[in-house]
């Protein structure tokens, strides 16, 4: 079975659900396309892809063409919340499922009704008439809309999600709704090398942060931020002699180290699974609040500390998990700036963010605050003893526990052709 497989264009975490779902098909022909953040991380995990068809933009009428061609000769399309493959994909008649780790986020004006009569009488003739059939809906309803207009719909566990998917089957009509657990690289979390001597002290975890609004050159306050903020990590933490900081500002060129008293911090993109390796080993694991990178830091046994919000995903993962421990102990920039508002507005909100970042890093005084408020939630996390650590681990797998995807999958495309970890 020949499967074209796309993930959205936001940051890390899609494409890396992407190439989970892709490892686990690998008796069929996968073929990655895509552009941006997500082709990026595409090129950095080959080995998860039997091709990778990198666009240049499907806006544009060459990328467009060229994903509606390989659609048509293809048996079956996957994408990981890219509405705009799976619209395709229904035009060009194929079967498709659409995967989603956001499920309980997307925040609707229309109601879900009239989204599904949408779908409903949505013209199949070209994807430039169903496009313009949806040209209504907002970002976030067009990806429901994608729920909607699947085969199957794969529901990643997480506060308010079950509730939802109930919501969504009662609508009728829809596609097999299935909930499931992590979705993640399970092959490569066992293979990591557990209880290795560490290569870092503490590594950071910042993420793909580029989206629809963030970028590496533009409306980059964060990354910039963040680099402020590293010598001073070095400096207020003569115990972290080695740290490294992975992420997709960090790639090629983009590459640096930090050098203070002796201590360095090394600002790199990793493949990922070589960031599966450090991250089991790690005694400190600092992360941006993204779901995969959460799970796969439960699936090692190792209890994150969250850094500050990038965009309003980050927002709503601290706010759904406020009352565990990892909530509780996640840096957030409501410690600098509390008064200042975050939408619920996907776009509104993100843009909130950039601008608080901008502020704190051009403000001495914000920034004082910032170190100070960063450098007490550090202070906190590595007293936990290893039991509480344990705990905080324990309780997060409880609320977002649910069917092991690899079953899932089995269900969707047969057993035998599911590769078990």
């Amino acid at each position: 079975m020949r499967i074209v497989m796309g993930a959205q264009n936001c940051g890390f975490g899609p494409a890396a659900e992407l190439v989970a779902v892709s490892r686990l098909l690998r008796d069929h022909e996968r073929v990655f396309v895509g552009d941006g953040v997500a082709a990026a991380f595409a090129r950095r995990n080959p080995d998860a892809f039997d091709d990778i068809r990198e666009t240049d933009g499907v806006r544009e009428k060459s990328g467009s063409a060229a994903i509606d061609e390989l659609l048509h000769g293809s048996d079956q399309a996957v994408s990981v919340m890219d509405a705009d493959l799976v619209l395709r994909a229904v035009v060009a008649r194929r079967p498709v499922v659409m995967v989603d780790s956001l499920f309980g986020f997307w925040q609707l004006t229309l109601p879900p009704t009239r989204i599904r009569e949408l779908c409903a009488t949505m013209p199949r003739t070209s994807y430039a008439a169903a496009d313009d059939h949806l040209a209504g809906l907002s970002p976030h309803e067009r990806i429901v809309a994608a729920h909607l207009l699947a085969t199957h719909s794969v529901v990643q566990n997480f506060p308010g999600v079950a509730r939802r998917a109930a919501e969504f089957i009662a609508l009728g009509g829809g596609p097999v709704v299935h909930l499931t657990g992590s979705i993640i690289d399970t092959e490569g979390l066992r293979s990591t090398a557990r209880g290795a001597e560490p290569v870092h002290d503490m590594l950071i975890n910042v993420g793909g942060f580029k989206n629809f609004l963030l970028d590496f050159d533009v409306n980059n306050a964060y990354v910039r931020l963040l680099l402020r903020w590293i010598p001073d990590l070095l400096r207020d933490w003569p115990r972290f002699r080695s740290v490294l900081v992975c992420g997709g500002p960090f790639g090629g060129e983009r590459q640096r180290t930090v050098t203070v008293a002796g201590r360095q911090a090394a600002c790199r993109f990793l493949q990922q699974r070589e960031l599966l390796q450090v991250a089991a080993s790690a005694p400190h694991y600092l992360l941006a609040p993204g779901l995969t990178a959460l799970h796969e830091s439960l699936a090692l046994d190792q209890l994150p500390m969250a850094i500050h919000e990038q965009h309003a995903a980050h927002v709503y993962t601290l706010r759904e998990l406020d009352d565990t421990e990892f909530g509780r102990g996640a840096a957030r920039f409501g410690d600098v700036l509390p008064q200042h508002p975050v939408p619920e507005d996907d776009f509104a909100g993100t843009a909130a963010l950039v601008e608080i970042a901008a502020r704190v890093r051009a403000d001495d005084q914000l920034y004082a605050l910032f170190r100070r408020t960063f450098n007490e939630r550090i202070e906190h996390y590595v007293s936990l003893t290893p039991l509480q650590r344990r705990e905080g681990v324990d309780e997060l797998r409880k609320l977002l526990d649910g069917e092991p995807v690899q079953s899932v999958l089995g269900r969707i495309f047969g057993g035998s052709s599911v590769t078990r970890p």
